[in-house]
Formats: C-alpha cells, structure tokens, sequence
C-alpha cells in the first residue's frame, strides 16, 4: 500500500462513513489471562464512545512507511493452504462472526505478543464500497469499481493512571479522583487483506508498530508466519556503522553530510513529484551517491561486502530509515550542534594550532540561553 491508500482507508474511520458494525475485543491481564471478552454493537454505543473507538483503531494506519507500517507478503503456499492465511480469511468472511476464529486468533496474540502489563486486543471488520477513479483522478462516489472487505486488529496497552484533584460540575467542588486504568494508543496491529492499488490483495498485509525499534517479531511469526524486517532504528545504526568502516579515516564532516544531504534531497524530489509508490533505495543508489562523493573502488568493494553482511544484496530500503531528512546533528562527548538540514553549509571543521574545532557560521540572530547576545 502507498500513502494515497493508506489515507483513503483512514477516512473510514468515522461514523459517517465506515460500515463497522460490531467490534470484538479480549482484555488481557499482565499474567497473560483472558479477564473478559466482548462484542460490542457501535449502535448501542454514545457517539462519544464509538468515536473514541474508531480513533484508537485508526491509530493502526499511522506513522510512515517502511518504519511504522510495514507490508508483508504471503508466499503462493500460504495462501493456498496455510493455518494462518486460513484463519484470517475465517475473521474476515465470517465478518468477525466466527467464534472459534476469533477464539484462535485471541490464543496466538497472547501466546506471542511480548507486551508487559495489561492489554487490549480490538478486531473490527469494514466493507468499502471502493468509488471508481478515472486515470485523470477524478473519483466517482456514486461508481463503485469493488467491494473491500478487510479486518483491522489494534492491540492496545491499558494503563493505569494517578490519582489526581479532579473537577466535578455537577457539585461545582474539587475532589480526589482515584486511579482508572485507560486504554492506550495501539502498540502493534494490522490491517488484513492489503488495499494495493486501491483493491484486494489477499498476498499481503500491512503489519503496524509503533515503536520503529521494536517491531514485535514473534507476534508476526505466530499470526502470519513471515519474517520482519530489521527494525528501522537497527536499519539507520547498520547503515551509520557501514559508513564508518567504509570510509574509514576518509569518514570527513563533509563525507557524511554529502550522502546525507544526497540521500535527503532524494526524498524531496519524491515528495515533489507527488510519485505514489513509496521510494525504496536499492545497493545500487547508495553506491552511486558514495561514488560521486569520491569514494574509491577499494573503499566501494568494501562496501558492497558490508552492505551485503548487514542487508543482503538484494534488500531494498526506505531511504527515511537511513538519514532523519528533518535532522542534521553533529555530537561530541561534550556538545550537541543541531542545524537545519537545509543549511549544512554554516557548517565545517578545521584545524587551526594543530587543535580540532567545530565552526558555525553566526551572522546575525545569536541567543544564549534565550538573550540575544552580539559577536564582536
């Protein structure tokens, strides 16, 4: 899925436009116990409660490509005849109807995800009556191309608040409110079948984290039975470490922002372009960039071998996992420079007296400690 359908399935997510009906739920203590199950009717519920709900499972489909929404694809077997491709047709077809289904699916959640504390597993299931959209773009509400019938499931940490001096209208006076144990943004999820080029495709789905350095592997493991991908903090720290050992002693500020400010410009040309399949960098680019910043062929055989260790010769990586686009930081034990990546060039380094420095280009506009001060 690219960030055009995502956002299409994200509109769904309100009351006046999704066909949810009923949301399944299993609440779960810290010892891994079923406390309750339930099945809640969105028409029986306030219009405060089901659109609390539908915000928390829209939460599912947030955060960027490749880091937070990651896709995941079956392999030809599994979708013929596996256990977990079976079972997730079951909660679909079944529109979530299926109580051993559901049952079984319960059981692999909490067999396998590593969460601490007290959780919340929610599954809801929505049919979109996908609007035609011409190849100009224009979209025809009133002419659908399909039907789009998916499940979403959010698994959601519950925690427990403080007691706090809270307001009561109705007695106008302050009182002591105790703790309550609230139900938290969704830490993991995924939305099953995948909405590839807006329509079905039973192949894939997009598995949700919240946290880009922890993806939960024996969660996807136990319920699709596919391998993730390294997580996108490990990915950035892999590629960083690639770097040093490459360059070595050529490893230079100017190196280093060079592929950054390379790498960057990438990502807003895509942007720009407003291209709809998410931009991936393949061995290949990184190579070219490396090149044409005056890495030597030695250094590039060094590369190819270290990239291949880390990556695998033929991964291809969202170039958001690589460099922070929005960040240009340069670190010493002591002190910490952010810049505006933009604005590289009020950067360099020097030796002057055979002492190392840092210099930063101060025009105009200096503060210290919120007071401006004035250069000499």
């Amino acid at each position: 899925m690219n960030e055009k359908e995502v956002a299409e399935i994200r509109r769904r997510f309100r009351k006046d436009k999704s066909n949810i009906t009923h949301i399944r739920g299993c609440y779960v203590n810290e010892n891994q116990e079923i406390v309750a199950r339930f099945d809640q009717s969105l028409a029986m519920m306030s219009e405060e409660e089901t659109d609390t709900f539908l915000s928390i499972l829209k939460r599912t489909l947030s955060g960027s490509l490749g880091k937070n929404l990651i896709d995941l694809a079956f392999d030809t077997q599994q979708v013929v005849s596996s256990e977990e491709h079976r079972l997730l047709m079951a909660l679909r077809d079944s529109s979530l109807k299926d109580e051993e289904a559901v049952d079984t699916f319960f059981q692999k959640v909490i067999q396998s995800a590593a969460l601490e504390g007290n959780y919340l597993i929610l599954l809801a299931h929505d049919t979109y009556d996908v609007p035609y959209r011409s190849k100009d773009g224009d979209t025809q509400a009133d002419a659908s191309s399909e039907v789009f019938s998916y499940i979403l499931c959010s698994v959601c940490p519950i925690k427990l608040t403080k007691p706090a001096l809270s307001y009561y209208v109705a007695e106008n006076a302050f009182h002591n409110r105790t703790s309550d144990w609230l139900v938290s943004a969704p830490e993991l999820g995924f939305i099953f079948p995948s909405f590839d080029d807006r329509s079905t495709n039973l192949y894939n789905t997009l598995y949700y984290t919240r946290n880009s350095a922890e993806n939960h592997a024996s969660f996807v493991e136990a319920v699709f039975s596919r391998t993730l991908p390294m997580p996108a903090d490990e990915q950035k720290e892999a590629f960083q470490s690639i770097l040093e050992e490459t360059l070595e002693d050529d490893c230079s500020f100017d190196a280093v922002q060079a592929v950054h400010e390379q790498i960057r410009d990438l990502i807003e040309a895509h942007k720009l372009n407003k291209e709809e399949e998410p931009l991936v960098m393949t061995k290949d680019m990184v190579k070219q960039i490396l090149g044409s910043c005056g890495v030597n062929e030695t250094q590039m055989a060094l590369f190819d071998t270290k990239f291949d260790t880390h990556f695998g010769s033929d991964t291809q990586l969202p170039p958001q996992n690589l460099v922070d686009p929005k960040r240009f930081e340069v670190r010493t034990p002591n002190v910490t420079i952010r810049v505006n990546p933009e604005r590289g060039d009020l950067v360099e380094t020097r030796v002057i007296n055979g002492v190392k420095y840092i210099l930063i280009r101060a025009d105009e506009g200096v503060e210290v400690n919120g007071v401006n001060i004035h250069i000499p």
